[in-house]
């Protein structure tokens, strides 16, 4: 199987208010994985006139504000418009061989933390969602893959992800593609798992 680890920093929680400051996505084949450093990724700042969004997103993205602020040194290959993002990775992904449906939309399986319920409502809002390119229904969040289901009250960060998952470094980037490459590398674990069998066997 192949899905698409998606990552986004932004500038709040409020899809319909704040901005997409940072999208990275990176490409995994379940069937054959390749080193981390060698796999396809896609990385866009966004560039907007203006950018609207809390104190602790603003400060927890400062990095990205310091290289959008860079633009009058030109226009970096990974710098685009809202309007230009989605087309760009739409193109990123038929390199990669995902082939448009009936409807002429690339649809891919969409793997992330939070994915769901955080990143997929801003990428509701770019243009050309649900037209251009457009993730299967179901979507992979590995936090449930390191859930300890009697003793945590709530699903796990990505912190503690990487803690459970025994990862040297259990700190969280806050970068969109260092933060996709931790989603891959904390589902590889589970792909010689099978959950199902493991259940069916204790039936």
């Amino acid at each position: 199987m192949r899905y698409v680890s998606l990552d986004l920093e932004t500038s709040g929680t409020d899809p319909l208010r704040h901005q997409v400051l940072e999208l990275a996505a990176v490409v995994e084949d379940t069937k054959r994985p390749r080193p981390l450093a060698e796999l396809p990724t896609f990385r866009r700042l966004l560039v907007h006139p203006e950018i609207v969004g809390t104190p602790g997103a603003l400060v927890l993205n400062a990095r990205l504000l310091a290289e959008l602020a860079d633009a009058a040194l030109g226009p970096p290959a990974e710098r685009c418009t809202p309007a230009e993002v989605l087309p760009q990775l739409r193109e990123f992904l038929v390199g990669q061989g995902f082939r448009p449906d009936p409807k002429d939309r690339v649809r891919f399986i969409l793997a992330g933390k939070n994915v769901a319920v955080f990143d997929l409502l801003f990428l509701q809002q770019l243009p050309g969602w649900g037209t251009i390119i457009k993730s299967e229904p179901a979507t992979i969040d590995p936090a449930l893959l390191y859930l300890n289901w009697r003793k945590d009250s709530r699903l796990p960060s990505m912190a503690i992800a990487k803690a459970r998952a025994q990862f040297d470094d259990t700190t969280v980037a806050h970068e969109a593609l260092a933060d996709a490459l931790d989603v891959v590398r904390l589902l590889r674990p589970f792909y010689e798992f099978a959950v199902y069998k493991r259940v069916r066997g204790e039936e």
